[in-house]
């Protein structure tokens, strides 16, 4: 009898493990490595926007030197945890230019929810634009820079915010003018409990 019930539950404690992973955390890292997950193609310009109430958690690229040193890209999303409340305000923040080095955080104490992007041909390269969400008053603290991701110009990129309580705030991204290609660290930050008087912190 006890052979038959662990057959019958194995099946679901593997679908949950593949779901959760060490982590706990409610959304699956990529294993579709077709081009049906891309949001765009190569050259293409893109807009992507998390579901209401969510923020990007997770980034996922891939190099091509033949389609004009471009990237195709790919996000995943989570819902933020109810402590934190719905977003009281979401907008298209400033763009950053192609061909140059940057350093954006979203402004008015955002979250990042979605990516903008247009191809330029002339350089290689791209313009961005972060989708940015407010969750009324409450200001970010305790905030990080990433590793570099990808770790070297021309890989494979996959950034998976593993820390529930650590949030995608902004960027700062180096450009390779011989590789023609990015390394993006990302800005984490947690954020307060309670509303703060600080408009940007």
């Amino acid at each position: 009898m006890d052979l038959i019930l662990l057959w019958v539950l194995l099946p679901l404690v593997t679908v949950t493990w593949g779901q959760y992973g060490d982590y706990g955390y409610p959304y699956q890292q990529y294993h579709d490595y077709s081009d049906d997950g891309w949001v765009n193609l190569n050259r293409q310009g893109f807009s992507y926007q998390c579901p209401h109430g969510q923020v990007v958690v997770a980034i996922r690229s891939i190099f091509n030197k033949k389609e004009g040193s471009d990237r195709q890209w790919n996000y995943a999303c989570m819902p933020t945890p109810p402590s934190l409340g719905q977003p009281t305000e979401c907008w298209w923040d400033e763009i950053n230019r192609a061909g140059m080095e940057w350093y954006q955080t979203c402004s008015n104490n955002g979250l990042v929810a979605g990516f903008q992007s247009r191809y330029f041909e002339s350089v290689l390269d791209r313009e961005w634009q972060f989708y940015c969400c407010r969750y009324s008053k409450r200001c970010p603290y305790s905030c990080w820079l990433t590793t570099e991701y990808p770790g070297h110009y021309g890989e494979e990129m996959d950034m998976i915010s593993y820390n529930y309580d650590y949030y995608i705030r902004g960027a700062t991204t180096t450009f390779s003018a011989v590789e023609r290609d990015r390394q993006w660290k990302f800005i984490m930050c947690r954020m307060t409990d309670y509303d703060c008087e600080f408009a940007n912190v």
